[in-house]
């Protein structure tokens, strides 16, 4: 979809605001990054670990609260 000449020159408060804050800190996009590694980004995980975890679990009664007597 093109747009008119007088809208393809056109940035929003949003882009204007992201862009001005990436020029006053140019670490922050790294910083981002670092984040979001610390966070979300995990090792992977090994088969057997993950088989013997899956096999050494206890099934939980349906209702934790009553006892079996």
């Amino acid at each position: 979809m093109k747009l008119s000449k007088q809208f393809q020159l056109y940035e929003s408060e949003a882009t204007q605001f992201i862009k001005g804050l990436k020029q006053a800190n140019p670490a922050l996009e790294q910083s981002q990054r670092d984040g979001r590694a610390l966070l979300w980004d995990k090792a992977p995980i090994d088969l057997d670990t993950q088989q013997r975890t899956k096999e050494s679990r206890i099934n939980q009664q349906a209702y934790v609260y009553q006892n079996k007597g």
